[in-house]
């Protein structure tokens, strides 16, 4: 049963790499159904559970990441403005995504993609954990031209997903997602082509089984 973590930065095609690594491990690809199952063991709405989710487009990690800016209420030891009442603190979130990251890596294996999870997953024997990253100008240019956009559109992007992510792990797991003692292999997506770096994990991963 093979287990594979990835930590993309935007821009580094983690979308596209993930979803073909677990095809061809023949493991699922475990993104998008996190919220809807974490909304359904907590039992509120899924756009509640989004809001707490890393990979969401408004998800904690972008309150997180303006928290320093925002005045008022002290919240998960941070102050910031929350407006509106949140039934349920991130903490409660957080931990039903992490018993969810691990029962699925246990149950089933698979690929998983943000969410901290060479760290949630960090005591699965032999699971591999990937960082995609690249330097900043790369990740612009690739994603400019795979979403048919401005660099400037891109740059902003890039730049609001790096502070939401990198909040987010910093913030419940006191870690720098891109410290590169986190993961096994760490490759440039954007110098690599992506067949290459698909068939580069899935060959680590097969090693390590």
């Amino acid at each position: 049963m093979r287990v594979v973590t990835v930590s993309a930065t935007y821009g580094t095609a983690g979308g596209h790499i993930g979803p073909a690594v677990a095809e061809m491990l023949g493991v699922p690809f475990v993104d998008r159904a996190i919220p809807s199952a974490v909304a359904q063991e907590l039992g509120c709405t899924l756009e509640e559970a989004l809001a707490h989710d890393d990979r969401a487009e408004h998800g904690l990690g972008r309150l997180l990441s303006g928290a320093m800016r925002l005045p008022t209420v002290t919240f998960g030891g941070v102050d910031m403005y929350v407006s509106g009442a949140m039934p349920l603190p991130p903490e409660e979130f957080v931990r039903h995504t992490e018993r969810l990251l691990r029962d699925t890596a246990r149950a089933t294996g698979g690929v998983f993609l943000g969410r901290a999870g060479a760290l949630v997953l960090a005591d699965v024997p032999g699971a591999l954990h990937v960082r995609l990253d690249a330097p900043q100008e790369r990740r612009v240019r690739q994603t400019a031209t795979l979403n048919e956009m401005g660099e400037r559109e891109a740059r902003r992007l890039i730049e609001a997903n790096d502070r939401a992510r990198t909040a987010y792990v910093r913030h419940f797991y006191r870690a720098d997602p891109a410290d590169a003692r986190l993961y096994h292999l760490v490759l440039d997506s954007t110098t690599i082509p992506v067949p290459t770096c698909v068939d580069l994990i899935v060959r680590a991963a097969e090693s390590l089984g």
